[in-house]
């Protein structure tokens, strides 16, 4: 117990130290750790090192993809959902087939069933990894489509995982498989939405905000073991249970809990990411092993890693390429609608158009339409504004394709995937080695390099464009929150009595139904896609930090 506790301490060290040490010596944390990992396994205690991969698949990434997709913008996720898809499931299938191939031809006897199901473990990109990206010079649009890829990406390479393995004794059914996924991610989300409504109905009851955020660290596990038990997907429930909570504890949840939520979702963050790179390296050494011993051809299986990695490179820019192509008439089109919508938007704004409006949809509906259907109409005219705002300032050209196709690196999945091959497996060690290779060769030639071909291609916006777009989206947001502001009925005056308690009850009464008539407006801009989403975001910091100040200030006046 005494040697756990202290390896244990030792490991939190060296994730703190490569989190301050990795960007002053220009290297990525997760590289760094993974290095320390290596050296460590040669160590005696880490000989015949087993990790059990479910603590992976089960412990490790459920609170990850919960805590991204807490944080991930829905709207720009809404906005990108279409790419999003096609990545997470039209890709990794086209990759697993592929490599399913290539592994069948360069590895004697292996057949195609196994060589699908090891080109499933390699085919998904890692959340994990792909925290990379955020600290280089990309735009944000990238980042949401790595990011949204990396969430969902998993439920696709677990069930072709499950299926490739079941065909290599029961033959291969293409109507069951696709059955097995749309039914995993089904039961999923199903899961998913119920956990995030129930957890937020129970939390916005609790008051104590480090309660609070006990209870949120529960929501993962809660939405992800049900899930799996139904045979459902438990990542991508806890992925929907995420967004489910992203979305609507600003409204629900006080600004202390939310706080309090982020600064230790943000711990459990880097304490989790690291272990999962420590525990990559430190296992390296086994693996190497068994295969010396099994096969003798450590060389020979680097190097069909080394393949491996660089089909996956070349599939993954042949579905890109297309892709741009796509979303670029997507935009043309969208930039045509345009004027369309805004005059839409003019008449909505007097009597004239609202009855234009009524007898359109009466036309349409063969009803006559309702102050609610106008209102949802109306909505629908200012997202669409803001959705084709936002896609024609994020334009994605090929500079962001290569940021999509470099960033997509894969990590702890595909780590934890391979160790799930049956015993029985052909060439069992060998596989879990190229799995290995191919995720740590990923992070070190992708990760190790991302930064230096951003910088090279100029992926980042103009400075100064973007800092204009900055100070104009400010001052828009400035106007928001004075109106709103207004919308509050003043304190009463009390003459020229000195300040009493009630009166000072009074006025922080009235500053906090202020700061809450603010974050109401915020929080509209939000849903509608008005503002940029780290613009936004602060705004809403800046809301409730006004808004914990003032409580305190009440605290300390008793």
């Amino acid at each position: 117990m005494i040697e756990f506790l202290f390896l244990a301490v030792i490991a939190i060290l060296a994730i703190a130290a490569s989190a301050v040490l990795g960007p002053k010596l220009g290297v990525a944390a997760p590289l760094v750790l993974v290095a320390v990992g290596v050296a460590a396994s040669f160590l005696p205690v880490f000989a015949d090192t087993h990790i059990d991969p479910e603590w992976i698949l089960q412990g490790v990434l459920p609170p990850l993809l919960y805590s991204s997709a807490v944080s991930m913008p829905a709207m720009n996720f809404r906005r990108d959902f279409g790419a999003i898809g096609g990545l997470s499931v039209l890709l990794v299938v086209a990759s697993a087939l592929l490599l399913g191939v290539f592994f069948m031809l360069v590895i004697p006897d292996l057949g195609f069933a196994w060589g699908v199901a090891l080109g499933a473990i390699i085919s998904p990109t890692d959340a994990v990894a792909t925290s990379i990206i955020k600290k280089t010079p990309v735009s944000k649009r990238v980042v949401t489509i790595l990011d949204g890829e990396s969430l969902l990406n998993d439920a696709t390479a677990l069930v072709l995982l499950r299926t490739a393995i079941v065909a290599t004794a029961a033959g291969f059914a293409f109507w069951g498989a696709l059955g097995t996924f749309v039914y995993s991610v089904v039961v999923a989300v199903v899961v998913g939405v119920a956990v995030g409504r129930v957890d937020l109905a129970i939390r916005r009851r609790v008051t104590d905000p480090t309660v609070n955020t006990v209870l949120s660290f529960t929501v993962p596990f809660v939405a992800s073991v049900p899930a799996e038990l139904l045979g459902g997907s438990g990542l991508v429930a806890a992925v929907v249970a995420g967004l489910i909570t992203g979305i609507s504890a600003p409204r629900v949840l006080s600004p202390e809990t939310r706080l309090s939520d982020t600064q230790n979702w943000r711990a459990v963050e880097l304490v989790l990411e690291g272990a999962v790179f420590l525990t990559m390296g430190v296992q390296i050494k086994e693996i190497v092993t068994h295969v010396q011993d099994d096969h003798a051809g450590v060389a020979a299986t680097l190097l069909i890693a080394l393949g491996a990695l660089a089909l996956t490179l070349v599939i993954r820019a042949a579905y890109v390429a297309p892709l741009l192509g796509l979303l670029e008439r997507w935009s043309r089109r969208n930039e045509k609608l345009q004027p369309i919508l805004q005059d839409w938007q003019e008449r909505l704004e007097t009597p004239e158009g609202k009855d234009q409006a009524f007898g359109k949809m009466h036309h349409f509906r063969r009803r006559r339409g309702s102050p609610r259907d106008l209102e949802r109409f109306s909505l629908r005219v200012t997202r669409g504004l803001a959705d084709i705002d936002y896609l024609m300032r994020e334009q994605l050209g090929w500079r962001e394709g290569v940021a999509v196709v470099w960033a997509g690196m894969r990590g702890a999945v595909t780590v934890a995937a391979a160790q799930t091959l049956p015993e029985d497996a052909p060439y069992r060690s060998t596989l879990v080695l190229i799995a290995f290779a191919v995720a740590i060769l990923s992070l070190l030639v992708q990760g190790g390099t991302i930064g230096p071909l951003l910088d090279r291609l100029g992926t980042k916006a103009d400075d100064a464009e973007a800092a204009e777009q900055t100070a104009a989206q400010t001052a828009e947001i400035m106007k928001l929150l004075r109106t709103s502001a207004e919308t509050v009925p003043p304190v009463p005056k009390f003459g020229d009595q000195p300040p009493s308690k009630e009166a000072f009850v009074a006025a922080k009464r009235q500053r906090l139904a202020v700061l809450a008539a603010q974050r109401t407006a915020l929080l509209d801009a939000r849903d509608n896609g008005t503002f940029d989403a780290d613009i936004l975001s602060e705004a809403l910091a800046d809301l409730d930090a006004t808004h914990i100040a003032t409580q305190m200030h009440g605290e300390f006046a008793r």
